[in-house]
């Protein structure tokens, strides 16, 4: 190669681009993080001998600004303080080892938060205890700061994000712990109650059980009740009446059964807002609409006296819901009990219909049905021919001859009361037993 080209090569080499020096803010900034933490750990240390103090400065505070820390104080002292010691320990000791303690301090708040939710404190309280205790740690990081290097507390303000993102990561934490602890609590006693109502619905409940069912179900032990037994035509059905529903501890309680639900119903002196004076309505109280819907039975029992006959009168609800018409309604067992006496003993009710109806039903389909249409009208018209001709769109006339044919078939008289009781609940129990 030619001296002047090396020399042309060596001077391209020398005089080439310029590397492109680095910001020196990052390096700055490294330096001054560095520095921070130094004067944070610093003071930290000196925290960790001092939690004791720091944890008696907590719960004095506490105990002047919240009323619940103030009721945990005077029912477990003992037992908040430790708490708040060791949650201000895993706080400081976070600041020092922020990977390795993070676990441990999770562990620690989380076990905080489910067992305040237990024990009933409210979460605004608890809250309020976790950022003031962060204020506290961050007040004594920058006194000791302050006491011991003055000039180093213009550093703490870089690792104050961090302090107190620290403090609200925890408060979430807590939150989320008590919230969830919350559910579980009322999922545990919202079954609890379940059980307990089932066992009074079924007669099977314990004596020793009364006063829990009682406040469980927020009704009074020695009130005066009825049930109502409410069924749908689809299952589906059943969803509207369950949402209609008030919530319990207001004189009522709905309970979610397989083929019925049922509403226990507070009656008389005692029932929350009830003039004694007044009878109380018990399907209003249910949220039921007293006009019913399509394909919705409803059966209304006896009254009872005290929580403990609650079953019997869940027997008589059952029973007034079995003579509901197929297509619906409202039946209240007081106002029906030649039909309940029928429907209260099946086979009973099957040997009757046999003894009094037995010829006519034996009849072909055609003039069975014709003859049995024309003795429930008369029935259901009170004896009258002319409105039970109405009814059937026939004259009155036709109406007394197949009457007089009905009483030649089955050797009784709808001119005799005894014949005509008897005739009545017979077509009763044909009218349960088929529907």
């Amino acid at each position: 190669m030619h001296p002047a080209a090396r020399t042309r090569t060596r001077t391209t080499l020398r005089t080439g681009p310029m590397p492109v020096p680095q910001p020196r803010t990052r390096r700055v900034r490294s330096l001054i993080d560095a520095d921070a933490l130094r004067v944070l750990h610093r003071a930290a240390r000196v925290l960790l001998d001092d939690l004791p103090e720091l944890t008696d400065r907590l719960l004095a505070v506490l105990r002047e600004q919240e009323p619940a820390y103030r009721t945990a104080l005077e029912n477990d002292h003992t037992g908040t303080w430790q708490e708040a010691y060791r949650s201000l320990r895993h706080s400081v000791t976070s600041l020092l080892d922020p990977r390795g303690s993070r676990e441990a301090a999770h562990r620690c708040t989380w076990r905080i938060g489910v067992a305040r939710a237990e024990q009933g404190l409210p979460l605004d309280a608890l809250l309020h205890a976790f950022r003031l205790g962060g204020s506290l740690v961050w007040q004594r990081l920058v006194e000791e700061t302050a006491r011991a290097e003055p000039e180093d507390i213009r550093l703490l303000v870089h690792v104050a994000t961090d302090v107190w993102n620290f403090v609200d990561e925890h408060c979430t934490l807590v939150a989320d712990a008590y919230r969830q602890a919350e559910r579980q609590l009322a999922w545990r006693r919202e079954n609890r109650a379940r059980l307990l109502a089932a066992a009074l619905l079924e007669g099977t409940s314990r004596i020793a059980d009364l006063p829990e069912t009682a406040e469980g179900l927020g009704l009074p032990e020695h009130g005066r009740y009825l049930v109502v037994a409410v069924a749908c035509g689809r299952p589906q059905d059943l969803t509207g009446v369950r949402a209609a529903a008030p919530a319990h501890g207001d004189g009522t309680y709905w309970h979610t059964g397989v083929e019925a639900d049922y509403g226990i119903v507070l009656l008389g002196e005692g029932a929350p807002g009830q003039d004694p004076r007044d009878p109380l309505d018990p399907l209003a109280a249910l949220g039921l609409p007293a006009e019913g819907a399509p394909g919705r039975r409803v059966g209304i029992g006896d009254a009872v006296t005290g929580l403990a006959a609650v079953g019997d009168a869940r027997r008589t609800a059952d029973l007034a819901l079995s003579i509901c018409p197929p297509e619906g309604g409202t039946v209240r067992l007081a106002e029906h009990l030649p039909e309940a006496l029928v429907g209260s003993c099946p086979e009973l009710g099957a040997t009757l219909t046999e003894q009094v109806l037995g010829p006519l039903l034996r009849l072909e389909p055609a003039d069975r049905d014709v003859l049995l249409d024309t003795l429930v009208a008369w029935f259901a018209c009170e004896g009258s021919a002319q409105r039970a001709g109405e009814r059937l769109y026939c004259h009155r006339n036709t109406v007394l001859n197949r009457l007089r044919r009905c009483e030649q078939l089955i050797g009784r008289s709808l001119a005799r009361p005894h014949d005509v009781v008897e005739i009545g609940l017979a077509l009763t129990a044909r009218r349960l037993r088929h529907g």
